[in-house]
């Protein structure tokens, strides 16, 4: 029932406090265009470039949940078996957790597999790149702590970065 309001993107950008952006159009699997906006840092005040390299972060989810449903379907991947019979290279530590409920895929898409790690900081290019193993086991060449499962599965929902990494090595 509001009344329609529409904002430029640098009104949106400025609204949000986000010094750049870069947007750009696919179309049959080619890029269409490019176009960028603002800087990369607002004390350096570069400018965003349709080069400029960002972070995927969350905006990835999505893409990857789409993928995890294209295994489900061709049966490659279940919903609802242990995810950790599909994880080969890692295994999501038992403990007291999982031993009243396995996690599975459906928890890890729907942030209720009570995993740890909300977000990463990421890596500059110029640091050097872990592996996703390395990331979950919270490695010496990771930023961030082990992925592990400190409620049981299914009792809440709970934003899990580290989750999506649980089912994308899976």
């Amino acid at each position: 029932g509001l009344p329609n309001s529409t904002f430029t993107l640098l009104d949106r950008m400025a609204h949000h406090k986000v010094p750049g952006v870069s947007i750009a159009l696919i179309e049959n699997g080619e890029i269409a265009w490019a176009k960028s906006w603002g800087v990369c840092d607002a004390d350096t005040k570069e400018p965003v470039t349709t080069d400029t390299l960002f972070q995927a972060a969350s905006m990835s989810k999505p893409v990857a949940a789409f993928g995890a449903m294209r295994l489900v379907d061709k049966g490659t991947l279940s919903l609802d078996a242990p995810i950790n019979d599909a994880l080969t290279s890692w295994q999501i530590p038992e403990n007291t957790f999982t031993a009243r409920k396995a996690v599975t895929l459906r928890h890890l898409l729907s942030h209720t597999a009570g995993t740890t790690v909300s977000g990463f900081l990421g890596y500059a290019d110029h640091e050097s790149q872990p592996k996703a193993v390395e990331v979950l086991k919270g490695s010496d060449l990771a930023n961030s702590d082990p992925v592990v499962v400190d409620i049981v599965p299914s009792s809440e929902w709970r934003y899990s970065g580290g989750g999506y990494t649980v089912f994308q090595q899976a």
